[in-house]
């Protein structure tokens, strides 16, 4: 199969090819999707095929609008409509109870619920309403391998497999979105997935208190948000994090142990550890939003260099607001496992 590559002025195309059941690409605010319509069961189960991923993770469903959520479900949530107004679109999903028998039973693992999405990107939200139809989107790559921000990266996992990729150049964030639980209306939202929407955020715009998922899955259980079961974002390269204070001992390590080792960080950190090492990786900046939005793109680069790297150090960051969301990615990368000297 060939993989199109397409622009905003071929979107009538590639709308047509989603809406019958083919497997579109597309950017958003966060990393690139993998689009197929939410209808068809065919459609779906070859996003889990394509993706290699779990039949037993849902999936997202995004919209071009909040009305055609009030389609699909049975009752809102009071903060329903106040979360809408205030990240929609945006890196916010909400996870809602649907009416039965609507979606392709693939999408929702068997939970009477569904998360929507409304993306902030002008060009896929284009390609939403031209399609007419609600559309799957996991990131689009390889299960379990680091997220693709770039149409190169998803070219890099998917081509031959979809039909094509629709590119809007590199992602604003970097990292998936919040995952909000609001499917049931007694009780107050959860935190599912972290994401570029806060806890503190929400609490400040909205005045209500919002707490994570500490639920810790067993094997059996279906995760009722993406995220939040298997080991995700993971290079081939074994991973570390690097608290700020153990780099000049990271750095030692490396040598004494005659390491070929690559180093993600923000350029404070780089510019003093490059003599020293075979590879780096630099975001631009070295705040946690910088960090967020380099994080993946500086994963695949670093796992892919011809260098074959032993180890790949990257920076970690304080669990606070963004930071919660850069630290779950980066835990999962690395298998929670830190540099300890």
């Amino acid at each position: 199969m060939e993989t199109r590559r397409w622009t905003v002025s071929e979107i009538d195309e590639a709308a047509q090819i989603l809406k019958e059941g083919g497997l579109v690409a597309f950017p958003t605010e966060t990393v690139y999707g993998l689009g197929a319509n939410a209808m068809i069961s065919c459609s779906v189960r070859r996003v889990f095929d394509v993706k290699g991923r779990p039949s037993d993770n849902p999936l997202i469903v995004h919209v071009s609008s909040f009305e055609q959520v009030k389609d699909y479900v049975t009752d809102f949530h009071p903060y329903a409509q106040k979360l809408v107004d205030m990240y929609w679109p945006g890196p916010l999903t909400l996870v809602c109870k649907v009416k039965p028998d609507l979606f392709a039973k693939e999408v929702s693992a068997g939970l009477p619920t569904v998360s929507f999405r409304m993306p902030d990107d002008e060009d896929t939200l284009l390609l939403l309403k031209k399609a007419g139809v609600p559309a799957v989107g996991p990131s689009a790559n390889t299960s379990g391998k680091p997220s693709p921000t770039t149409y190169e990266h998803v070219y890099h996992d998917l081509h031959g497999k979809i039909e094509g990729i629709l590119d809007d150049g590199s992602t604003k964030i970097g990292v998936e979105s919040t995952v909000l639980d609001i499917s049931d209306p007694e009780q107050a939202p959860m935190i599912l997935r972290p994401g570029a929407i806060t806890k503190e955020q929400i609490k400040q715009d909205l005045g209500i208190e919002v707490s994570y998922d500490r639920h810790l899955l067993k094997t059996s259980e279906a995760p009722k948000s993406p995220g939040m079961k298997y080991k995700h974002y993971a290079p081939d390269t074994e991973v570390l994090m690097v608290k700020e204070q153990d780099w000049p001992a990271a750095i030692t390590w490396v040598k004494e142990n005659h390491l070929c080792a690559g180093v993600l960080a923000g350029p404070a950190v780089c510019d003093k550890v490059r003599a020293d090492t075979a590879a780096t990786f630099s975001y631009n900046g070295n705040s946690v939003a910088a960090a967020t939005k380099g994080l993946y793109a500086g994963l695949r680069a670093l796992d892919e260099t011809q260098l074959r790297l032993d180890v790949i150090l990257a920076a970690a960051f304080p669990e606070e607001d963004l930071g919660v969301a850069y630290m779950n990615r980066l835990k999962k990368a690395a298998s929670q496992k830190y540099f300890e000297g």
